[in-house]
């Protein structure tokens, strides 16, 4: 299953693109806005979505670490890079600044839900702070959520939710 974005109200359209060929033109209208807009099959003017995007090239890329984000209901995965600092994880809206910009239809996920700091301790090794953001429906490490203004040091592996969505922790590579 795929999913397109509408141009114009942000609202996603998902659809089988196994029912149809690369290079085929598809015209969709947005039930939310009425916007008809058009796609082509296997072709993107811009780049691959985060998505379609191979983890392990992800990973090749991100420095830092990654944190990988499973939508589980509709068992979307997108990857993103950690940066040196604060990494500020939220959904995707327009007009807000946030590093990983999660593209889900979930209500229960804030534009700026949490927070992953990455910074080196005295060896020199990455270490990885996760805080709340603070989100309305919290963030959860270990079935436990975190409290306002609590800092939890998380390692590579480490799984925490927010909203409706998993996220795995993956540290730099040794």
């Amino acid at each position: 299953m795929k999913r397109v974005r509408c141009p114009k109200c942000d609202h996603y359209i998902i659809f089988d693109e196994t029912k149809y060929q690369t290079g085929q033109s598809l015209v969709f209208e947005c039930p939310e806005c009425g916007k008809k807009f058009g796609i082509r099959i296997g072709v993107s003017k811009i780049r691959n979505t985060q998505k379609d995007e191979n983890p392990d090239e992800m990973m090749a890329e991100a420095k830092y670490g990654s944190i990988i984000v499973i939508e589980n209901v509709f068992q979307f995965k997108q990857v993103f890079p950690l940066k040196m600092g604060n990494n500020i994880i939220g959904k995707y809206m327009k007009g807000e600044v946030v590093d990983c910009p999660i593209e889900t239809v979930d209500p229960s996920i804030d534009p700026h839900h949490c927070c992953i700091q990455v910074s080196k301790d005295k060896k020199g090794c990455l270490r990885y702070t996760l805080s709340d953001g603070p989100s309305n429906t919290g963030t959860f490490v270990d079935n436990d959520i975190l409290g306002d203004k609590e800092r939890r040091v998380i390692e590579d592996g480490a799984v925490f939710s927010i909203g409706a969505s998993s996220v795995i922790l993956r540290g730099e590579e040794s």
